[in-house]
């Protein structure tokens, strides 16, 4: 494609700094992309280490993660893994930008490619060969037990209740469309999209749910009760937990880096997001395959239909 073609197109560049060989990764990325007749503009929140050694980078306009970090850009690229990417898409969201993630971490589930095809993902963005899917969220708020707001925030992976005395346990009662379903002591309640139900939901124990899937997951976190059983619901539900005057005080953390105090007798309420994520796709491989990639699932001796 013609360097003219690529007038007034911007990209937004996220890099994750804490190896050099990331910071080499962004370099080349943004070479290539210069010489394509495209715009870089590179996030960091400080100064990043090793840029002495890339003067490609030193070159680019810098900004902070803040709501406008992407204003005019035509998508997010993030060079990291899953921490990284979350912290991109709080930006992208802000500017309705679609987000392309280029893994250079450990699974790396919401990345689109792996660090050994960067350069043809690059190819991709500049032949502007990609589409965009549109990836459910989640609208949390919680509010103390007079019913005032003490936080509000969204979330692509999950809001994590987690108590903040670990010698105790966090007593709490769960809620589905203005109905009590079970009280329980426990260690925390993780509400997740679809999307996250291949993160911290998982881990603690829940089921994964394809990303097509419009619903919304509800995985208590070591609790102490017969029923506390992971449970799916409609993506029109609302799923509230309530904390008692008399337990410790807990903290909502969305996306595993946003945070809301939630003190005894406190009230946390989840419902579908207002607005989704979107994600830039490369290609049209099925979830399937990216399940069993991620996770090094075994599928030997599969013959497939009409074997």
């Amino acid at each position: 494609m013609d360097s003219v073609d690529n007038l007034n197109r911007r990209v937004l560049l996220v890099p994750h700094a804490r190896r050099e060989g990331n910071i080499a990764s962004a370099a080349r990325a943004s070479e290539l992309m210069i010489k394509a007749g495209i715009e870089v503009r590179l996030m960091a929140e400080k100064e990043l280490p090793f840029l002495h050694n890339y003067p490609v980078l030193q070159r680019l306009e810098t900004v902070k993660p803040s709501d406008t970090a992407a204003t005019g850009c035509e998508l997010v690229l993030v060079l990291g893994g899953d921490g990284t990417f979350l912290r991109a898409a709080d930006v992208a969201r802000a500017q309705d930008v679609p987000v392309l993630g280029i893994n250079l971490g450990h699974i790396g589930f919401l990345a689109e490619w792996e660090a050994d095809s960067l350069e043809s993902a690059i190819r991709r963005v500049i032949e502007r060969s990609y589409s965009v899917a549109a990836r459910m969220t989640i609208d949390v708020t919680v509010h103390d037990g007079y019913g005032r707001l003490l936080g509000e925030g969204w979330a692509l992976n999950e809001a994590s209740l987690e108590n903040q005395d670990r010698r105790g346990v966090l007593d709490a009662i769960l809620e589905v469309d203005f109905r009590p379903v079970s009280s329980f002591g426990c260690d925390g309640v993780l509400i997740s999209t679809p999307t996250g139900s291949t993160a911290y939901a998982f881990s603690a124990g829940g089921p994964v749910l394809w990303p097509e899937l419009d619903a919304i997951l509800v995985v208590p976190n070591n609790a102490h009760a017969l029923f506390t059983k992971p449970l799916v619901v409609s993506p029109s539900s609302t799923v509230a937990v309530e904390s008692l005057v008399t337990t410790s005080p807990a903290d909502v953390i969305l996306d595993g880096f946003r945070h809301i105090p939630m003190p005894p007798g406190s009230r946390l309420e989840v419902v579908r997001g207002s607005k989704p994520v979107r994600l830039v796709r490369l290609d049209d491989s099925p979830f399937t395959d990216r399940l069993v990639n991620k996770l090094r699932l075994p599928v030997y001796g599969w013959r497939g239909p009409g074997a």
